[in-house]
């Protein structure tokens, strides 16, 4: 497309001198040029044309003057829009006066035209330039409200509140996402299989940002879709049947790793499947804690036919237990120190943690301890738990 150039001049030969040295670029619809006799006539262009972008003009003209008109093209706060001013040769207050109020350069006259071409075809660069970063600029602000639409569904698919059935199943739950980026991979879900057996789970995709969170959408659909209901199969033939379907056409070599339980809420037995995930953690109603033990567990989507073992363990009364992803105890501080598991286990044995009830004021006092720990560091992962409280039947 060509740059369409304002050219203000109240000398009529100027027309033809310029039409005449650019004629190739012209011809080539490299340039466009436009032609006022003054600044009032100029600014009737300027609104006439709002394709316009570069202007040349005279500084000493009749009716309004090139600084007068300078002014006006500044009201218009267009930083496309960039103006080469002429003047006399050694009229240094007016030129001076006109880089003052945003003229991009300048040539004196006799023209040299050798160093209008020159003093024209940089400043076109220029505003190339800026005209591509105003692309980029638009697409990245159009990208970003993408991905916060984006947010918002992935946010939507996640529980927002348990529902009355659980806690009336005596099952005090609560879990959260707090995310490094826009989306991401993590995971969560929650919901009463039939009267007696809740499901729980949380799971964690490779990688991050968008194929993380399409992938984590994918999974949680998925486990949704096993686990909804009892229908006769174990809970280590549900994992199969999920990981057969992640594992189709995984072109992109994404793995989750998961921890998938299934809880009796009538004896507080808690069958679970370990895929390859962070070991959580039992807080004991003495105020003991343990980590349920890794048991060999491949994470979802490396072997379709991967055979998923079962486990199983007890929470009593007024016991505790806490899920999350490695975004926990990865995470890192300026000074280059890890959360770690240790630091965690101690928080909710000794720490801060150990003073919390209810399953959300354990997750509420680990997030502030993460992010005072962090810092001003960048959070370069998901931070994601799920904590339960039995409270017994």
């Amino acid at each position: 497309m060509a740059i369409r150039i304002l050219s203000v001049d109240d000398e009529q030969d100027m027309e033809m001198l310029i039409l005449q040295l650019f004629r190739k670029q012209i011809r080539d619809k490299k340039y466009e040029f436009v032609f006022a006799n003054n600044g009032v006539e100029a600014l009737q262009k300027l609104e006439e044309s709002d394709d316009i972008t570069l202007i040349l003009s005279d500084i000493n003209m009749p009716g309004m003057d090139g600084l007068t008109f300078l002014s006006k093209i500044n009201e218009k706060q267009n930083p496309l829009l960039k103006a080469i001013m002429v003047s006399a040769y050694g009229d240094m207050d007016n030129i001076r006066t006109a880089m003052n109020r945003g003229a991009f350069d300048f040539v004196t006259k006799p023209v040299n035209f050798e160093d209008l071409e020159i003093t024209i075809s940089k400043t076109v660069e220029h505003i190339e330039m800026l005209t591509s970063l105003e692309r980029g600029r638009e697409q990245l602000i159009a990208i970003q409200n993408d991905l916060s639409v984006a947010r918002e569904i992935q946010m939507s698919m996640l529980p927002k509140t348990v529902p009355a059935n659980i806690g009336k199943a005596g099952v005090d739950l609560h879990a959260f996402i707090h995310p490094a980026k826009a989306v991401g991979g993590d995971l969560y879900d929650y919901f009463m299989m039939d009267s007696e057996h809740l499901f729980f789970m949380i799971g964690d995709v490779s990688d991050k940002g968008v194929p993380a969170a399409l992938f984590m959408a994918i999974c949680k659909a998925i486990f949704k879709s096993q686990f909804s209901n009892r229908n006769g199969d174990s809970i280590c033939e549900k994992v199969k049947i999920v990981n057969q379907f992640l594992s189709e056409d995984n072109s992109t070599y994404m793995f989750v790793t998961a921890f998938v339980c299934i809880m009796n809420v009538k004896t507080g037995v808690v069958e679970y499947v370990d895929a390859g995930h962070e070991p959580p953690i039992v807080i004991r109603a003495d105020g003991s804690t343990e980590l349920i033990p890794k048991l060999g567990g491949m994470a979802l989507c490396f072997d379709p036919s991967f055979e998923y073992e079962s486990h199983s363990f007890t929470l009593n009364k007024d016991d505790k237990f806490v899920l999350y992803t490695d975004g926990v105890t990865d995470a890192n501080n300026l000074a280059g120190s890890r959360y770690g598991l240790h630091f965690l286990q101690d928080f909710f044995t000794t720490g801060e943690g150990s003073t919390k009830e209810s399953a959300k004021e354990m997750n509420e006092s680990t997030l502030e301890s993460l992010i005072e720990f962090i810092g001003a560091a960048n959070q370069f992962d998901d931070i994601t738990m799920l904590s339960l409280r039995y409270l017994g039947n």
